[in-house]
């Protein structure tokens, strides 16, 4: 097993924003490795989220955000379990880039179990008419509409969507990271986007 130094750690909590020991403790399991470690913490913190998952988010905050141009504007209730939680700057950060990401992409709802299911019924409805007109064959046209639903609801729903700012990473996973740093549950309660003219 290599040697855990202060610069590893350091470089560790740098990169995560997890606490000091809890870097030194990932750095041993994983023989100092710092990506494994990265990836270990990760693991980690969605354990840590899930169990999180039920206490309650009672303090939080009402964000704002208003694009340069003045034509684009979001509101954001994202709730925590303290208020001590919410003042923090990490925690008005996590808040700024969720609107940023509402503003950019007009999700539907937060989660796809709150998009409408009418607004399903037609994707699947309208996927369904085009694998058809494709000329697919009928015993993988419903594979076809769950794989279309499935997209359309990772990309209309704000927990599922790619971030703008990370390739690859989720407005989840955004969150889940700041559970575990935080250590507490954190929730997007709702959002609305407004545009000029819409």
């Amino acid at each position: 097993m290599s040697e855990i130094t202060a610069k590893m750690v350091k470089e560790l909590r740098d990169r995560t924003g997890v606490g000091m020991m809890e870097c030194r403790n990932a750095l041993k399991e994983n023989n100092g490795d710092v990506d494994a470690a990265i990836k270990y913490l990760r693991e980690r913190g969605i354990s840590k989220a899930e169990s999180r998952a039920s206490r309650a988010t009672k303090e939080g905050l009402i964000h704002s955000y208003i694009h340069f141009n003045g034509k684009v504007g979001v509101l954001l209730e994202i709730n925590c379990e303290t208020d001590f939680v919410a003042r923090t700057d990490e925690f008005k950060a996590l808040a700024e880039e969720i609107c940023l990401q509402i503003a950019a992409t007009d999700p539907l709802a937060v989660s796809a179990d709150d998009i409408d299911p009418a607004i399903l019924e037609r994707e699947r409805e309208i996927a369904h008419n085009k694998a058809v007109l494709d000329g697919k064959k009928p015993e993988i046209i419903d594979m076809i509409v769950e794989g279309q639903i499935k997209k359309y609801c990772s990309e209309n729903s704000l927990l599922d969507q790619e971030l703008i700012s990370q390739e690859k990473r989720t407005v989840k996973d955004l969150l889940t990271d700041a559970i575990a740093s935080t250590g507490e549950n954190i929730q997007i309660a709702r959002f609305a986007r407004f545009a000029l003219g819409e």
